[in-house]
Order: structure tokens, then sequence, then C-alpha cells
């Protein structure tokens, strides 16, 4: 009986170690929960087997062991992966950010560009606007943006 406890307690650390192997190779799965689950296990049964099945501490302690390690892995995916604003820029998101005409805006056409941060968008307005003076946006919709000149801003009104 005990080749057989040494055995199944050995396979619960190796899957163990297996999946926390999977999580390092790809973050973000939480598979470390699963992982630490099957090694704390794994430990209890190879060094007091009945501890596990018969009493109530064993699976409270893999409960303990569960509830740390979701504390962990979330601490950690919190450090590894810190929040950032999303990639896309939508014209939407724009709205009241100034950019700077870097081809001069025709009223009702799309022919106008504008600089926002390092973008180039097309824009629209229903006054002319020359180049280089300094606009606010309004809003867009698909790849162009509704502008404005800017008020007192060099180039501006």
């Amino acid at each position: 009986m005990a080749a057989l406890e040494l055995g199944i307690g050995a396979v619960l650390i190796i899957v163990g170690l297996f999946v926390l192997g999977l999580e390092l190779a790809h973050p973000g799965v939480f598979l470390i929960i699963p992982g630490t689950i099957f090694i704390v296990s794994g430990v209890i049964y190879l060094f007091i087997p009945d501890f596990l099945t018969a009493t109530i501490f064993g699976p409270v302690i893999v409960a303990i062991a569960a509830a740390l390690s979701a504390v962990v892995s979330i601490w950690w995916y919190q450090r590894l992966a810190p929040v950032h604003p999303p990639m896309t820029t939508m014209p939407e998101t724009l709205a009241g950010a100034e950019g700077i005409v870097i081809a001069p805006i025709v009223p009702d056409t799309l022919r106008g560009k504008v600089r926002i941060r390092s973008d180039v968008w097309s824009a629209r307005s229903s006054v002319p606007i020359p180049n280089g003076t300094r606009v606010r946006i309004l809003g867009g919709e698909g790849v162009s943006v509704d502008v404005v000149p800017v008020e007192g801003a060099p180039g501006g009104r």
C-alpha cells in the first residue's frame, strides 16, 4: 500500500509542476491555482496519505492552499500586466483633444489632414482651416474627425 501512496503523491506533484510550467509558458491562464493544489495535495499524500481523506483537515489545507495561490496569482498578474490605455484609437475617444492641421481643411470634404499626437487623421470642418492651425477635435466617424479652430491659439481664430 505504501508504494501505491508514494506513486499517487509523486504523480500529483509531477502533474502540479507540469501545470505550473504551462502557466509560465502561457501566463494569464490562471493555471497557478490548480498547479498549487496538485502540488500541495501530492506533498500531503506523500507524507501523511490518510490526512487527505480520513480527516477534515486535509481538504481544509487544500482549500487554504487554493485561496493563497489565488491571492498570489492575482497579485502577480497585476504586476505582470499593468493596466494601460487601449492600443487602438477611435475618433470618438479623441473628442476634446487638440491637433495641428498639416493639410488645409476645405469645408464639407475629407481633403484636410490633422496630426493628433502621433497619428494623422482626415479632418472635416464647416469652415476652411489653413495649415499650421491648432484645432480641437469635436468627435468623428470612421477614419475622420470633426474639428474646429482653437480660439486664441497661434494660427487659430
